[in-house]
């Protein structure tokens, strides 16, 4: 009889040997339905038109709508257990989407409130910041100087800043800020920029250029 050369044994050995797993559950293929997420399909497929229509009655956009939509049943989502069946369900989602909207309405009015404050500072800090009028010799003046002085010197006036934010501010190191600003106050100073009678020149109202 012959005996397998060491190349057949060889290959034998390297083939892989597949073990036999058996038969396949119907539950692996196919899992067994969950019953909270039936529900919860259920109550959406049946109630989404009309809590959306709710909804779109009570706010000015679509989009509004739509994300509180969203809101309601996930509210729905987490309390499925709480939802009422029949024909309470519809009520119980209007209560949920009730308090959502209500939600919104305190956000939307926190931000419309800010909105206003923040326009009216901004009017309030337009005519505050207007110390330079575009008629006046002193605005005429500062026009005139390098862009690195007007800079300089509106970091001073307007944002009220000292040497080591302004030096955070250009990147620079506090000794060079007061150079540059000692040197920006000098060329302004030398500028025709002051009628007779005017006070020292280029105060504005909040600090000194000079």
């Amino acid at each position: 009889m012959d005996r397998p050369d060491a190349g057949h044994l060889s290959g034998m050995a390297q083939t892989p040997i597949k073990a036999w797993a058996g038969p396949v559950s119907e539950e692996a293929v196919h899992p067994p339905p969950d019953p909270h997420r039936e529900r919860f399909e259920e109550v959406f497929g049946a109630h989404r038109e009309a809590v959306l229509g709710y909804l779109r009655r009570r706010t000015d956009s679509g989009h509004d709508a739509a994300d509180l939509l969203a809101d309601t049943f996930l509210v729905a989502w987490r309390r499925l257990d709480d939802v009422p069946p029949g024909n309470q369900t519809r009520p119980w989602l209007y209560g949920v989407a009730r308090r959502v909207l209500a939600n919104h309405r305190r956000g939307e009015g926190r931000r419309h409130a800010l909105a206003t404050k923040l326009r009216q500072e901004l009017t309030e800090l337009d005519t505050a910041d207007t110390a330079l009028p575009d008629d006046t010799p002193a605005a005429r003046a500062f026009r005139a100087l390098p862009e690195q002085d007007r800079e300089l010197l509106s970091l001073v006036a307007w944002e009220e800043l000292d040497t080591a934010q302004i030096a955070t501010v250009l990147g620079i190191s506090s000794n060079a800020v007061r150079i540059r600003l000692h040197r920006a106050r000098k060329r302004f100073a030398k500028l025709p920029h002051r009628p007779a009678g005017e006070p020292e020149p280029g105060r504005p109202q909040r600090r000194d250029l000079t």
